[in-house]
């Protein structure tokens, strides 16, 4: 295989494309078949009947478990069918999905040998179609594109570079797929990990300079449930100093403008996809606001935990900082004695608890009252330590395969628009 750069092209109503391609009209070389819908009372979700896809099920890549016990009228796809959603979120392109479609969702299928069906699936994720279907969506609530395909255009070049070129993006896609079920898989066992080792269930020591895991066997009854006997329970409070925070009046131009303090909101913490630490806020305070406001400037190492709107997200600075009346701040009154990073895990093990102490009707709020007394394991800092190392570790390996899949998709999607446009040829 070999790549190489197209100097003749010939203008078209999609923009410049190679001289021997051509342009075809969407509806002119395949067919789109429209899905259905029953109606949400043949809905159920104990398998009965067929699976019921619908746009937020290709839309989110995940089958929700619905399925449809209705046998008339039903439009089937199998695995290898392209589906574009049209309805609900349009341009939605998928395949891999197997079932009854909904009426907001296509087959589409080539109607002429012409087209190689892989690459149809690539070239309607195209901003070429994309855009078509983009600037002729109606409706706010509820999104209409159906007008679109009337006004969908291809390229076209011939059928062996369509095929060279989608194996190429394909390939692509399978690595994509790979990582994807790496993430997953780490994820899992972090989970499973939690549940073990922040409870004691499973204990890390070291011995003769390397760490192994044992089952704890014994325990003792706590009001937070069963620990090794080893262990104990102790308040928050005890371990850190619990701060709240505040936002400087944004009337002020002098507390904003230019400033270089961190001031992390729930949404900074919302944005860590898992990581346990956080460097930078999306906005920052001056000097001059922290002077003048009642705000606790959090030293290093501090944690930062989410209690409003929504409870729950927990993060340690890297770099000092101050944060608003939507978090609590962590200060750790003794580094000798207490892992922030161990403790960081534990309270997002817990997070169900936290969300069930908040109290509030329009939004719940984690007071500072239920933080400071919210009594948590209490265990020797070398096995803290250990601990946190291991879910640093699985956190490390998560943000390098998130880091690989979001270059393979950058250069997949840098592909797409140089092959499928033909300004970079494929010898085949």
């Amino acid at each position: 295989m070999m790549f190489y750069k197209e100097t003749e092209f010939k203008d078209t109503p999609i923009g410049k494309i190679p001289k021997d391609w051509e342009v075809v009209k969407l509806n002119d070389v395949c067919e789109l078949i429209r899905g259905t819908e029953p109606g949400s009372k043949f809905y159920n979700t104990e398998g009965i009947g067929i699976r019921f896809i619908r746009v937020s099920d290709i839309s989110k890549r995940v089958l929700e478990e619905v399925f449809i016990n209705k046998d008339n009228n039903l439009v089937i796809c199998k695995k290898d069918d392209i589906l574009l959603a049209l309805d609900g979120v349009p341009g939605v392109v998928a395949k891999g999905f197997e079932g009854a479609i909904s009426s907001g969702i296509r087959i589409v299928k080539p109607k002429t040998d012409k087209i190689d069906k892989e690459f149809l699936f690539y070239v309607l994720q195209h901003k070429i179609v994309q855009k078509v279907i983009e600037n002729y969506t109606t409706g706010t609530t509820i999104k209409h594109g159906n007008r679109a395909v009337n006004f969908i255009i291809l390229p076209l070049p011939l059928l062996e570079e369509q095929k060279t070129i989608a194996k190429i993006l394909s390939t692509f896609d399978e690595a994509i797929q790979k990582t994807d079920k790496i993430i997953a898989k780490t994820e899992r066992l972090k989970k499973g990990l939690m549940k073990e080792l922040l409870t004691g269930r499973i204990r890390v020591e070291e011995r003769d300079g390397k760490i192994i895991f044992r089952k704890e066997t014994e325990f003792k009854d706590t009001p937070i449930g069963k620990i090794p006997k080893d262990w104990e329970v102790i308040k928050i409070k005890s371990l850190f100093f619990v701060e709240t925070g505040t936002t400087p009046s944004t009337r002020k131009k002098e507390y904003w403008e230019d400033g270089t303090i961190n001031w992390f909101t729930p949404t900074d913490l919302s944005k860590l996809e898992g990581k346990i630490t956080i460097r930078n806020s999306e906005r920052k305070i001056t000097e001059r606001a922290l002077k003048e406001t009642n705000l606790t400037l959090l030293p290093k190492n501090s944690i930062i935990v989410s209690t409003r709107a929504p409870v729950g997200y927990v993060a340690i600075l890297e770099e000092p900082g101050t944060f608003n009346q939507g978090c609590k701040g962590l200060i750790p009154k003794d580094a000798n004695k207490l892992s922030p990073h161990f403790y960081s895990y534990y309270l997002l093990y817990i997070k169900h608890i936290l969300q069930n102490l908040s109290g509030g009707s329009t939004f719940k709020e984690l007071s500072k009252d239920k933080l400071e007394n919210l009594i948590v394991p209490y265990l020797k800092l070398e096995e803290q330590q250990r601990i946190a190392e291991i879910f640093l570790t699985i956190d490390k390996k998560l943000e390098l395969e998130k880091k690989k899949k979001e270059k393979l998709e950058r250069i997949k999607k840098a592909l797409m628009n140089l092959l499928l446009t033909g300004k970079i040829r494929v010898k085949t």
